[in-house]
């Protein structure tokens, strides 16, 4: 046992020096297996009874580097842990993918242990709250701070900033940003970012414009926004700014902008974005080359997305995935299940529920009933994936498609979870395709009473009526729909031009050179 007066700075020096597990654990642990070789070390020789020692090695275990349930493990094996151990193992859990162990943590540190947080424990609460939604239980945390009058530490208060905005609650968020006089970069990105991700566009880029100095995360949280809200033209033009002011992207901004030129089908401006990664040195991880195969395909070029698949020398299996649904989606259905069942006979990949929605719109796309059935059983039965509507959703297709409208309806009906709008819609476009009045009426119903604003029930309904020369029954479909002021959304299109994207709205007049559109129409 080391006696206490060690504790000293001079004699922790000392300790290191004096013992060469104590020194190795501060100057050679690396990885887990030596700091379990080095802790059963400690333990033997009772040095673990430390203070020294046991921080160091909840420090390394609480690490990224480190396992999370073995940091907890020797937490509990401190006695009377103090403010730093304390901290350390509520920080880390605040950052793994069980922040709700954190809370408990500090719940059992203020129940049952004589240490008080202090200013840096409250942060990674904040951040636990956030992670999990809950910022009405964190705002009693809160109310705590502020009567502790830590709320106006800039650092405590961009967590609970954060927490607010990550839990959709704007106005508390705004309220305090409000309050404050010394704002960092921190805090308006947080604004910014809860905002937009709350549909708020208009007002983040109010923030975003009016902001006293920009960093890259400021350009990139504006530009993500735009792309989460379907605004891509606009999301492009910033971009422009950006490389204006000379701020240097980053990878996050790189997918962005592929992202926002996939949906748009721009694909100048793409190749030109994946021309500038390259370039750029930008690193080419998983989650930018899945990026870029997407926007490939999404833009028809599926040549050009394997051309990128085929060279990367390490895929990961969210690039599969893409690279099976672009094929999917761009009419090369077998090459599709091909590349599939080479995913499948990997060794190093596992097929996930995307994987079997990739492959089912394969199917779905080139009517192969039989194949979807033996995809859907085998995401059941081999790999005990749970179905989503979305899968669901591919089978109603598939077999709507085929005409077997009996097996469709049986299924949406067996489903363990509820059938939204979007299925009963597809039974109801496959009714109308095939004539079935009676079956497309109960769809009908169903679609209506999930959501009574969607114009497509209605208007499939008419021509369900139609194709069977009930016009009468027609037109009171559409009278109905005139009722209940429910107006069928009007088509739009968009088309890249000299890499410049272009958006029409049937009947639309927006268009800066509509006249010269329409003149041309009328030729």
């Amino acid at each position: 046992m080391i006696p206490s007066c060690c504790c000293s700075p001079t004699s922790i020096a000392k300790v290191i020096s004096d013992q060469p597990h104590l020194s190795m654990l501060e100057n050679q642990c690396s990885t887990m297996s030596d700091l379990q070789k080095l802790h059963a070390q400690l333990i033997k020789t009772g040095l673990i009874h430390h203070p020294l020692a046991s921080s160091r090695v909840l420090a390394f275990s609480a690490s990224p580097a480190g396992n999370i349930n073995y940091a907890l493990m020797v937490f509990t094996q401190i006695q009377n842990p103090n403010l730093f151990t304390w901290n350390t193992i509520i920080r880390a859990f605040s950052r793994s993918s069980t922040p709700q162990t954190a809370i408990y943590l500090f719940v059992d540190m203020l129940v049952s242990s004589s240490v008080e947080p202090q200013r840096l424990t409250y942060p990674s609460v904040f951040k636990a709250y956030a992670q999990l939604g809950l910022a009405c239980y964190g705002a009693q945390l809160h109310g705590r701070v502020a009567k502790l009058g830590l709320d106006c530490d800039r650092f405590v208060r961009n967590t609970m900033i954060n927490m607010y905005v990550s839990s959709g609650f704007l106005s508390e968020a705004r309220q305090l940003f409000d309050e404050s006089t010394d704002s960092d970069s921190v805090a308006w990105n947080s604004m910014i970012m809860g905002l937009s991700k709350c549909g708020e566009v208009a007002e983040s880029r109010r923030l975003f414009d009016k902001m006293p100095l920009r960093n890259s995360v400021s350009w990139n949280s504006m530009i993500s926004g735009y792309v989460r809200n379907a605004m891509f033209v606009e999301a492009l033009e910033l971009f422009g700014k950006m490389q204006e002011e000379g701020i240097k992207p980053s990878e996050f901004t790189m997918v962005s902008l592929l992202n926002a030129s996939g949906r748009l089908g721009a694909i100048r401006q793409g190749k030109w974005i994946h021309d500038y990664i390259i370039k750029n040195g930008i690193e080419l991880n998983v989650i930018v080359v899945t990026a870029i195969i997407d926007m490939y395909c999404k833009c028809g070029s599926v040549g050009k997305a394997l051309d990128v698949f085929e060279s990367t020398p390490k895929l990961g299996l969210s690039c599969w995935n893409s690279m099976v649904m672009g094929l999917a989606t761009n009419g090369c259905e077998e090459e599709a299940l091909e590349l599939f069942s080479r995913m499948e006979s990997s060794a190093d990949l596992q097929s996930d529920r995307v994987s079997f929605l990739a492959v089912l719109t394969a199917c779905n796309h080139s009517g192969m009933v039989d194949k979807a059935r033996e995809y859907f059983s085998l995401m059941i039965g081999k790999y005990n994936i749970e179905p989503s509507v979305r899968h669901y959703s591919c089978m109603v297709d598939v077999l709507g498609q085929a005409g077997l409208l009996e097996e469709a309806e049986k299924l949406i009906l067996s489903m363990p979870i509820n059938a939204d709008a979007i299925i009963w819609g597809s039974l109801l476009s496959a009714c109308r395709n095939h004539g079935n009045i009676e079956m497309a009426q109960r769809a009908a119903e169903r679609v209506i009473e999930l959501d009574p604003s969607e114009s497509a029930a209605y208007v499939l309904m008419s021509n369900v009526f139609a194709g069977s020369s009930q016009f009468d029954e027609a037109i009171k479909q559409r009278l109905s729909m005139k009722e209940r002021r429910i107006e069928k959304e009007p088509g739009c299109s968009l088309i890249e031009v000299d890499g410049e994207v272009h958006e029409f709205v049937a009947f639309g007049r927006t268009h800066h050179r509509a006249k010269e559109i329409y003149s041309i129409l009328g030729e």
